[in-house]
């Protein structure tokens, strides 16, 4: 089976700072790294370590050549990502007790041809999987277009916005979403996540895990115990292995379990898509 996902790519620049700078401080960074990173890359290079087949639908610019050349090193598809404007990119401080902040140019993420979505779903199968983020345009119509095809749709709600949440309901069997994003959803909606008619809602929850609903039930997940170091692309990694291992037939508790170990592994590591363990690594760290 494939994974097809509309995401983003970026370039991402990432500054080591003793503390996240308060509004009016300056401070000087102890280390600067590159790196390819964007929400939509993330999770192509995480469904591929996880060892499922994965294209990526997107958008770069003339100087994307790089970020390009690293999504195919991790053995993603990119005969979909078409030339359009500047690539996007981050910039990303990290503090020493591993949290981040992040300032986000969206660039050519927001440019991604509609022509080239129908091109990627073209001899895509039913029951194969299509995810999407909030950080490109044509979500819903992406969307709208897989679910036709008989393609399960995931949505991973972040950059959170409640009004694109709403949007994409309609096509959506499975929504991925953090805690404050859940909170702040159900608020602006005026329903729980049971009453959102899906029949799989993932909510993460750091440090202590994840929540599944499914229906009326739900079930908690403990996190692994580790040390972090950056929590960047974490969150992604662990969406990215929850594909995988639907795609490779596992069922969601399952997934979940390998995804959880997968985010786990990763808030060890400096950095975003580049840094993604295999499926291997995360075998390693967490023997069954």
């Amino acid at each position: 089976m494939t994974v097809y996902n509309l995401g983003s790519i970026n370039i991402d620049n990432v500054y080591r700072v003793p503390h996240l700078p308060g509004p009016g401080e300056t401070l000087a960074s102890s280390d600067v790294t590159k790196g390819l990173g964007g929400k939509g890359a993330n999770m192509s290079v995480a469904v591929q370590r996880a060892e499922s087949p994965c294209v990526h639908i997107g958008s770069v610019g003339e100087d994307g050549d790089w970020a390009l050349d690293r999504l195919r090193a991790s053995g993603v598809d990119t005969d979909h990502v078409h030339i359009s404007e500047p690539t996007g990119h981050a910039i990303i401080n990290v503090d020493d007790a591993g949290e981040n902040a992040i300032v986000l140019y969206p660039g050519a993420n927001r440019h991604v041809s509609m022509d080239a979505v129908q091109a990627a779903l073209a001899d895509a199968k039913p029951g194969e999987l299509f995810v999407t983020q909030n950080e490109t345009n044509g979500q819903v119509e992406a969307a709208q277009l897989a679910k036709s095809k008989g393609l399960k749709v995931i949505y991973a709600a972040a950059p959170f916005s409640a009004e694109a949440v709403e949007a994409i309901l309609p096509v959506t069997d499975m929504l991925v979403l953090n805690e404050v994003e859940a909170q702040q959803l159900t608020e602006a909606l005026g329903k729980s996540l049971t009453e959102l008619g899906l029949k799989d809602v993932i909510v993460t929850l750091g440090a202590k895990g994840c929540r599944w609903i499914s229906g009326a039930e739900s079930r908690e997940f403990p996190a692994q115990k580790v040390t972090p170091v950056d929590t960047t692309g974490a969150g992604d990694t662990f969406t990215g292995y929850l594909i995988a291992g639907l795609d490779q037939g596992m069922s969601v508790d399952a997934a979940i379990d390998l995804a959880g170990k997968a985010g786990a592994v990763m808030v060890t590591r400096l950095g975003a898509a580049d840094v993604i363990p295999t499926k291997a690594e995360v075998e390693t760290a967490f023997p069954a």
